[in-house]
């Protein structure tokens, strides 16, 4: 399941963080890259330890636990610190796939990545190139959204950054593993919290309102796992 999530971060915001990140020192993004992604990957990267990562990191992470939207789709169990990149003269990185379990740094904890979720600091005009190309079963996909947006995905899609010849893409990249490890049970999950939402603004019949909110915790108690 592939969704897009509006003004994660606000005008102010974003902003304020997209001049700290244009000012910040950048690394050479392969330093943190494994054996098979060294020759796709052409970015910069923070640091883990910067101070920057780590403040704007849980500013993110306290904007997504709040953000009603993100726990209907991902029903987060653990996120992975954000981490934050730019991709400028012709920087890019090649169709791959996350690793599908990291480690926490600083922690002995390792998660699962479940779903991936880019978020955009730099407005579509302000660089050509920069696509996040999907790839998955719902068929190819091309995501290039607004500075404060926010696109989820699974983390078993095929993905690609396409190179950028003009400007600087800044975002933030993380990771989530969710209460529901499947991507189909989660999709199902949230068109049905979705509907039960409609219906309850629509007026619909309590009985019924509250008989699909007890399938859906039901479903949810099923398949979650803690």
């Amino acid at each position: 399941m592939l969704i897009a999530i509006p003004d994660l971060l606000g005008p102010d915001q974003v902003r304020r963080y997209r001049d700290a990140l244009s000012a910040a020192a950048w690394v050479d993004g392969r330093a943190t890259a494994g054996h098979a992604a060294l020759k796709a990957k052409h970015n910069q990267q923070l640091a883990p330890d910067d101070p920057l990562a780590r403040e704007l990191g849980e500013v993110i992470v306290q904007a997504l636990l709040a953000h009603p939207a993100f726990m209907s789709a991902v029903l987060p169990l653990r996120v992975l610190p954000p981490r934050f990149n730019r991709y400028v003269g012709g920087g890019s990185y090649g169709f791959h796939v996350d690793n599908a379990v990291m480690n926490v740094p600083g922690a002995v904890l390792r998660i699962r990545t479940d779903v991936s979720s880019t978020l955009f600091f730099s407005d579509p005009d302000e660089y050509d190139g920069g696509e996040l190309v999907i790839q998955d079963t719902y068929g190819e996909q091309r995501v290039k959204l607004p500075a404060g947006h926010l696109v989820v995905y699974p983390g078993t899609s095929l993905h690609q950054v396409t190179p950028v010849t003009r400007g600087a893409r800044l975002a933030s990249f993380f990771w989530t593993q969710s209460l529901v490890r499947d991507d189909a049970q989660r999709r199902l999950l949230y068109q049905m919290d979705q509907a039960i939402q409609s219906l309850t603004a629509k007026g619909g019949g309590e009985d019924e309102v509250a008989a699909l909110i007890g399938v859906y915790h039901n479903l949810l108690r099923q398949w979650s796992e803690t």
